[in-house]
């Protein structure tokens, strides 16, 4: 074999090279015949992107278009608007997107400037990056629904709902929950009225979205209906209206119930006269004699509707003469320790005399509450007088029928701290 010379070395490597066509450089050969530099200077990457678009915001609802009828929320800066703004342009699926993000522009000059960053495969297996800023017009147009709401009236679906109660502080509850969700059902318009609320929306689908957070936050149940509004023969097109009616339980916190026999018996024999604590999806209920506590849901309740005998308006103050904790060992051994009524409060009779009869002698009224862990001699207290009070109530003539002269003079609810004023 023969040995290779230095020289044929260096021979080999010049026939290799070739000078640039622009600049004479000593490159490599390749299909253009150019150095990267000149490569770079003689293509633009970003030839079929178009450096300015414009994207629409409606000023009603503050959504931005991302399609023919389709308009979303965005906020300032946002992934879900930097992804709005890259679809908007064209020719960017021709290239590699190595990375996108706004550059700082006044809030209110109406331009959007997005920074990018892309990568592309010349002739002759080069790759070439480019970084450059697209310039976003911000016009104003209104979307479809914005229109329709600007037509007075106008709604595919309504969804009422309705609580028939002078205190509603169930559908106050609901409200509160509403106020921080009620963008995302997409609605069009709320009325208030006596007994509840009103809302409307352009579609039949998004009134059903309502309905199903109204049932899973408040016990409730509803009724569709609809009516034909138009109806093409040639295409077989019906064009309806819905309307959800959704009825409340009206059932509220510190309302005294008197249940019915077979409710009571569903609820674990809990007894006939409670206490509602709380209203969430569920209504909690205690015993205020046997700190007996169940859950009662809306189908439950409606299998034989009742009302309450009084609310939280309706109370009278009393004032705390006595108070004698009960042993643990008389109090009713079905209370569930872990549940509400078990473990936050405890049974006591208590001494009272109303506070606009302190002094008087023969005034003081004895009973049993399960505030007992809550109140000391001298501290206020709201109850409802059941001996004096005039109540038209079913449920409750014939609890006291059943019972006779049993019945408590006086149910506590909760303990009362007077203002100076």
């Amino acid at each position: 074999m023969e040995a290779i010379e230095p020289s044929d070395v260096d021979n080999a490597e010049s026939v290799s090279k070739i000078l640039c066509c622009l600049c004479g450089s000593l490159i490599e050969p390749n299909q253009s015949n150019m150095c990267i530099g000149c490569l770079r200077s003689k293509t633009d990457i970003s030839e079929d992107i178009p450096k300015q678009a414009v994207i629409y915001f409606c000023k009603s609802c503050e959504r931005y278009q991302q399609d023919q009828g389709k308009w979303i929320h965005a906020e300032p800066e946002s992934n879900d608007l930097l992804t709005l703004c890259l679809k908007k342009l064209k020719g960017l699926n021709k290239v590699e997107l190595i990375d996108a993000s706004f550059v700082w522009t006044e809030p209110h000059s109406r331009r959007i400037k997005v920074k990018l960053n892309i990568q592309k495969e010349v002739s002759g297996g080069d790759t070439l990056s480019h970084v450059f800023v697209v310039e976003y017009v911000v016009n104003t147009q209104m979307c479809d629904v914005c229109h329709r709401i600007e037509a007075k009236d106008f709604w595919k679906a309504k969804v009422q709902v309705r609580q028939r109660l002078k205190h509603k502080k169930t559908l106050l509850y609901l409200e509160q929950m509403l106020s921080k969700n009620l963008t995302q059902f997409n609605c069009t318009k709320t009325k208030p009225l006596g007994e509840g609320i009103d809302f409307f929306f352009d579609r039949c689908d998004d009134a059903r979205k309502l309905v199903d957070f109204v049932q899973k936050v408040i016990p409730c149940r509803y009724s569709m209906s609809q009516q034909l509004i138009s109806h093409d023969n040639r295409s077989n097109i019906y064009n309806y209206k819905y309307t959800f009616s959704v009825e409340v339980v009206p059932i509220c916190k510190g309302d005294v119930i008197c249940l019915p026999v077979p409710t009571s018996r569903a609820l674990g024999n809990i007894g006939r006269l409670c206490i509602c604590t709380r209203v969430t999806h569920n209504i909690y209920l205690i015993n205020p004699f046997s700190l007996k506590s169940a859950e009662m849901n809306a189908t439950i309740y409606f299998r034989q509707p009742f009302t309450a005998i009084t609310n939280s308006k309706r109370l009278t103050e009393y004032m705390v003469m006595d108070v004698e904790q009960l042993d643990k060992t008389t109090v009713d051994k079905s209370a569930d320790p872990d549940t509400e009524g078990g473990g936050k409060y405890s049974l006591a009779d208590v001494w009272l005399v109303r506070s606009s009869e302190l002094g008087s002698s023969d005034a003081e009224i004895h009973c049993r509450t399960h505030l007992g862990n809550l109140l000391s001699p001298g501290d206020s207290v709201l109850g409802f007088d059941l001996a004096n009070a005039n109540l038209n109530n079913s449920e409750l003539d014939e609890y006291q029928q059943d019972i006779g002269d049993r019945i408590p003079d006086v149910i506590l609810l909760q303990k009362h701290y007077p203002t100076d004023t």
